[in-house]
């Protein structure tokens, strides 16, 4: 029995050509859009989804706590800070391991985008203050937005801003050449249910992103940081 529930799969949007036949699709997504208030739309990461709670480091299983080479500087850092977690369980996005996309333009190696305490997904306000008091960026803030009057007026607006270079200077890991963004996650700007985490939660990922699966850890590589001995979770 897992010690800790892993985070929900998150369903595309309809529009999201980056899906593959394991990937769910939220069709009457405009149905819980339209209800809610205020969207905010942040850059998908290329990275590994790491939690960090009082009782460990969790990779994407929950099962025991993650023991990689490439989570040993974020769980020395959570030596650091597991006493004052409570029952908050932060959720980030681990780019210190390269991917499918190599990012050229990183200050830093982990990038909150959630926390939750225990049946309650925190808002992206209480998000952003948590993870600047455990000195933590959050992922890459696109937009904050009210949803539009008409779903096709939404999706107009989604698919120019996907276009985007991305925040850290995306480059195809395999053969060096830009790439634009992985894509962008849109959530509930306040707070709500684990248990409506579906309807709260959508994303969208662009056509073609190779999904890395799990040969990447057989030869990894460790991303550059602009500042390698600037303010961050220590590689050392």
């Amino acid at each position: 029995m897992a010690i800790s529930r892993k985070y929900g799969r998150t369903w595309h949007y309809p529009f999201s050509p980056g899906t593959t036949s394991d990937d769910r699709i939220q069709y009457n997504y405009w149905d819980q859009l339209k209800m809610i208030p205020q969207l905010v739309h942040t850059e998908k990461l290329d990275g590994e989804n790491n939690c960090l709670s009082r009782y460990g480091v969790f990779a994407r299983s929950h099962a025991a706590p993650t023991t990689s080479p490439w989570t040993a500087s974020i769980r020395r850092f959570w030596e650091s800070v597991k006493n004052d977690l409570g029952d908050m369980e932060i959720f980030l996005e681990n780019l210190y391991a390269v991917h499918s996309i190599e990012y050229r333009n990183l200050d830093q190696h982990f990038y909150v985008f959630g926390i939750r305490e225990q049946d309650r997904w925190l808002s992206w306000e209480e998000t952003r203050f948590y993870a600047a008091m455990l000195d933590l960026p959050v992922v890459p803030e696109l937009k904050i937005l009210t949803p539009p009057a008409t779903r096709e007026q939404f999706e107009k607006d989604t698919l120019e801003l996907v276009t985007g270079p991305g925040t850290f200077d995306p480059h195809d890991a395999a053969d060096g050449s830009p790439v634009t963004m992985e894509g962008i996650v849109t959530r509930n700007t306040a707070a709500y249910p684990v248990s409506e985490f579906a309807n709260n939660v959508f994303k969208y990922v662009r056509k073609g992103h190779v999904k890395t699966d799990e040969h990447w850890t057989r030869q990894w590589r460790r991303a550059k940081l602009n500042h390698e001995n600037g303010n961050y979770v220590d590689y050392r």
